[in-house]
């Protein structure tokens, strides 16, 4: 190949010139080593968020209120629960239900946790025994709620991780008091951490029985005469399964509240695919602008190859009327230059391959890090395509340059 021919040449011209070579590699060295670090944040971002969506089940719904209707008028989503236990029970039919594995009310609100002088206001959500299973839920000290605690309206809490450090520091939470809302409760375990986020992250929140968060607690309001939750966590019977778990659960409480045809449902069903699904295309656009931002790097060092080629093509001069006068071709003058570019675009993509790579792992050292820069293949192939783009695009007018000297002119400069 003539690329290949003129290889040794460009070694040569960038070996006579070490510093100003390292100087015009330094933009492509920066902006691969951008494009590859915001990519890899923006990856390392998205795979940290689908992980944790992924480990609360692939396979869970939760059902929440919608609006109730009051005299012809529909109130905001949520405003009025139209939920309640009776709903749980009709739903925990097997025969009616055969895609739903498990079912699980809750009752959630915020309430005041204390232990001795520490307080906190943190989410108390009145559950089953089945939530844990259904949430993917780990305790790490102690027990989850049972059937019996349920039963007999218990006084136990079990406490996310962040919460058992704050009201506990570093004692052992098991078997202690805590009062909720003035009301004294028993620690019977704390959960693992998940490593969640936003106002429902299990790492926060305290898990009572039901009844008695909705009767002791909470004063939790009725509706056609029994208790209402806040929403229903269910558990399909595998994850190829929830649609068929979605309709079938929509049916029966469609039946249960009355709503004819023509009327919207007063409830939603939430899908952890579909979030998966949203989560996966904002990260997708997320990593697509971050690393557009880091070509702009790129496109500035290709901006500084174009102009040292520029003073390259005006020092040597002399040479290409030179090899002109002996027989060379435009061509041949051409490709000198081209592949000089390009040989210093690629070492300096080598280069900043290698300090991205630096720099994910020093950001997997820092503690305070909740995910790691991620640097996939396809981003390094781009990262490295993009800088051979640029000293295609930014070399060439400096070897068009070069092609078009007159050789008794260039011969005769100085």
């Amino acid at each position: 190949m003539r690329v290949l021919q003129y290889l040794p040449v460009a070694l040569q011209s960038i070996a006579a010139h070490k510093l100003r070579a390292i100087l015009t590699m330094l933009g492509i060295i920066i902006g691969v080593t951008a494009v590859l670090t915001t990519m890899g944040i923006g990856q390392g971002a998205a795979a940290n968020i689908t992980q944790r969506i992924e480990s609360q089940g692939t396979n869970l719904l939760v059902i929440y209120p919608g609006a109730a209707s009051t005299g012809g008028v529909r109130g905001q989503m949520g405003s009025s629960s139209t939920l309640t236990m009776g709903d749980v029970t009709d739903l925990q039919n097997a025969s009616l239900h055969p895609a739903v594995a498990l079912i699980a009310p809750e009752y959630s609100a915020n309430a005041q946790l204390a232990v001795g002088d520490t307080n906190t206001n943190n989410s108390i959500v009145g559950t089953t025994a089945e939530y844990a299973s259904i949430r993917n839920l780990t305790i790490a000290a102690g027990r989850f709620l049972t059937a019996d605690d349920v039963k007999q309206q218990s006084r136990v809490a079990v406490l996310g991780s962040e919460l058992a450090g704050d009201l506990f520091s570093s004692r052992d939470p098991v078997g202690q008091a805590v009062r909720i809302n003035g009301e004294p409760f028993e620690v019977i375990g704390v959960l693992k951490s998940v490593g969640g986020f936003g106002p429902n992250n299990p790492d926060t929140q305290a898990f009572v029985p039901i009844p008695v968060a909705q009767g002791r607690l909470f004063n939790a309001s009725r509706y056609r005469g029994e208790y209402t939750v806040t929403g229903i966590s269910i558990g399909a019977a595998s994850s190829d399964r929830t649609n068929a778990a979605k309709l079938e659960i929509e049916a029966t409480l469609r039946l249960r509240h009355g709503l004819r045809a023509d009327q919207d449902n007063d409830f939603r069903i939430f899908d952890q695919a579909s979030l998966l699904e949203t989560a996966a295309d904002v990260s997708q656009v997320l990593t697509i602008f971050l690393g557009a931002i880091g070509a702009v790097s790129l496109v500035v060092g290709g901006i500084g190859i174009m102009n040292i080629m520029l003073v390259s093509v005006t020092e040597r001069t002399r040479e290409i009327g030179l090899r002109k006068a002996v027989g060379a071709q435009d061509s041949d003058i051409l490709f000198q230059f081209l592949v000089e570019a390009l040989l210093l675009c690629f070492l300096g993509g080598i280069v900043g391959v290698g300090l991205a790579y630096a720099v994910a792992f020093l950001f997997s050292r820092i503690p305070a890090s909740t995910f790691n820069v991620v640097i996939t293949p396809d981003s390094l192939l781009l990262a490295l395509g993009f800088s051979l783009l640029s000293g295609v695009i930014f070399g060439i007018y400096p070897a068009l340059r070069a092609t078009q000297l007159d050789p008794i002119q260039a011969l005769r400069s100085e």
